[in-house]
């Protein structure tokens, strides 16, 4: 028989945890060297659902955990338009929406760069040909970078953003202050 008392006084097994993730870290350092080329000192990105499915919402929201914690590489999100140097969109954009996206860019302070996320927000995915779709954010805005993935992992979102700054820093480096 079992004493019950050994249950609790026992070693607690658990699975091994690895809480440092060095792909994130690298990852993360080369963004935090690349951002400020482009971005000044850091980077301000609004998130824009123009009709999503939101699984694309929770892997960005994702990028706020403590696991990810992307404000230490210089990324933070803004609740204004006014505030944001990238548009991050998710979703194929409904015909509702349309009017509320453009507004949301012509918002936007310039330089302004445009990244759809998830292959809805790319081309329409499984929404393209819908009555009440648009399409892809590119049939209404200018898209500098597109992130497929249905939805693409916080690290793919990642590494899409670091994209950007390269092919941005490249075209015309400046720097706010």
């Amino acid at each position: 028989m079992i004493n019950p008392l050994s249950l609790f006084l026992r070693p607690k097994v658990t699975e091994t945890f690895e809480f440092r993730d060095e792909e994130l870290e690298t990852l993360g350092a080369e963004i935090k060297k690349e951002m400020p080329k482009v971005f000044g000192r850091s980077l301000a990105i609004r998130e824009l659902d123009s009709g999503s499915d939101n699984s694309t919402e929770i892997e960005i929201s994702n990028l706020g955990t403590p696991y990810y914690d992307v404000e230490r590489f210089g990324i933070s999100f803004v609740a204004s338009p006014r505030h944001a140097d990238v548009l991050l969109v998710t979703g194929a954009v409904t015909l509702n929406m349309a009017e509320a996206v453009k507004k949301t860019y012509e918002a936007m302070p310039s330089p302004k760069f445009v990244v759809a996320v998830g292959d809805d927000a790319c081309d329409g995915g499984i929404y393209r040909g819908s009555y009440a779709v648009l399409g892809g954010v590119d049939k209404i805005l200018p898209v500098d970078m597109k992130i497929p993935g249905n939805p693409p992992s916080p690290k793919e979102i990642l590494r899409g953003l670091l994209a950007l700054a390269k092919k941005a820093s490249e075209k015309e480096p400046k720097k706010r202050t």
